[in-house]
């Protein structure tokens, strides 16, 4: 994260909001009826081990992302099939899930 958004956090924290949730939640961009995200890691390990502990939950949640790695970044793109392929609850949750997962990594 830059400096500005540290800076920004800090502000936040001081009126007890904690700016990293919203932050994670503006990466997401709706696009083409699908929720999505590039997300950067330290290097391909990382990326993979991230990649992983996704497919754990999305496996359990029965809803599968749309993705792709190359090195250390990882794209993802949510969209519900058995809806006509549109952004639906269930892409919004595994989204959330997938933030947390991130922030554990970017901590």
């Amino acid at each position: 994260m830059n400096s500005l958004f540290q800076n920004l956090e800090n502000i936040f924290h001081r009126f007890g909001i904690n700016l990293t949730n919203y932050y994670l939640l503006l990466m997401w961009r709706e696009e083409k009826n699908r929720l999505q995200a590039t997300f950067k890691f330290k290097d391909f390990m990382e990326a993979f081990a991230f990649m992983t502990e996704v497919a754990f939950h999305a496996e359990k949640l029965n809803h599968h992302p749309n993705w792709s790695n190359v090195w250390n970044s990882v794209e993802i793109q949510l969209t519900t099939h058995d809806s006509g392929n549109i952004v639906t609850e269930k892409d919004r949750a595994l989204a959330k899930i997938i933030d947390g997962i991130y922030q554990r990594f970017s901590a």
